[in-house]
């Protein structure tokens, strides 16, 4: 299906549109990964009560601001302490494991939490190269073989795809467990299409390959036993306050965290500022204003008024929000304020 044609017969609406969290776990500055891991919980509590469709965390590694390394773990300690908002990976960087593991792990996830689990599966390493390299132990491991690990795993799980199968995820096979592809290009977009599977784009941080990976995906999309048409969830930065004036400050914590990044000096998340330009020259301030120049921040008018005009051009079918807010406090209120948008 062409995207022309897909805009033609299908016009979203906002208050129609599952909304769902992405959680980097953040450890913000002064803080403990202990703390993360409350603040997570106390947020995917809030969220179920808010009414929001999944809860999704992300393996990074290395990175002194993100504690969600272990990420099976910090589901299974979520999913433990909700008890009907969907849990799940977003995502896990398949090319860092072996595939029968995750079969595995998300075996047990789901059997102790039947009907809740998601699999959101990458194939970027999620760190540095040299991180990579310790997590892989092969260097000749780049990711471009994630076709063929993505049949392994799930042939673990559904051994018909697949004759002959003689090793077994136990638990996981039969479990019905979703598996999403996630991607900031073109690959993933492509290959979910090709499989009939769902796909996630990161346009959080990805913003330029947004419109074109989703065409990709609708245009390359097959139906399958999972699914009859294309459902494509959408990433984004969203940072709402009371007014303008505050969000725009709380989201300088987000801003100096693409900033240390850009320095290649990762950091824990840090308190907002009252003045950007005090930290970063023109260059860099160009540089990540263009990556997050689709993160939408203010008062609710006008997130509101963002979120529409941001589903008008992409026609997601959900939207998952990442909100990377210094204080726990405000993080839970600008996602109170999400709630109550629709």
């Amino acid at each position: 299906m062409s995207e022309e044609n897909f805009l033609k017969q299908s016009k979203k609406q906002f208050n129609d549109i599952p909304l769902s969290i992405l959680d980097l776990a953040p450890i913000v500055s002064g803080g403990t990964p202990a703390d993360s891991f409350q603040n997570t919980l106390d947020l995917a509590q809030h969220a179920e009560k808010w009414g929001f469709n999944r809860y999704w965390l992300a393996e990074h590694h290395n990175m002194p601001g993100i504690a969600s390394s272990a990420t099976s773990v910090v589901i299974g300690y979520v999913a433990a302490g909700t008890s009907k908002i969907r849990v799940g990976s977003g995502g896990i960087m398949l090319p860092n494991h072996a595939p029968l593991v995750i079969a595995e792990q998300f075996g047990t996830l789901e059997s102790l939490y039947p009907g809740r689990i998601d699999l959101g599966l990458g194939r970027a390493p999620g760190t540095d190269q040299m991180t990579m390299r310790a997590l892989r132990r092969d260097s000749r491991s780049d990711g471009q073989d994630f076709p063929e690990q993505l049949d392994e795993l799930r042939s673990y799980l559904n051994p018909s795809l697949s004759a002959g199968m003689r090793v077994r995820a136990i638990p996981g096979e039969g479990l019905h467990i979703p598996i999403w592809l996630l991607g900031s290009s073109g690959f993933s977009a492509q290959l979910a299409g090709q499989l009939g599977l769902p796909f996630s784009f990161a346009s959080h941080f990805s913003p330029d390959n947004t419109l074109p990976a989703l065409e990709v995906y609708r245009s390359n999309f097959r139906p399958s036993e999972v699914l009859d048409e294309p459902y494509a969830m959408v990433g984004v930065n969203v940072i709402a306050a009371d007014t303008d004036e505050e969000a725009r400050r709380l989201a300088t914590s987000m801003e100096q965290q693409f900033l240390n990044l850009v320095r290649n000096r990762p950091s824990p998340l840090k308190p907002p500022v009252e003045n950007m330009d005090d930290l970063w020259n023109p260059f860099e301030k160009a540089t990540i204003q263009q990556q997050l120049r689709t993160s939408i921040v203010g008062s609710p008018k006008v997130v509101t008024e963002k979120l529409r005009t941001f589903l008008d051009s992409t026609q997601a079918d959900e939207l998952i929000i990442n909100s990377q807010i210094y204080d726990h406090k405000a993080r839970l209120h600008s996602y109170e304020i999400l709630s109550s948008l629709k």
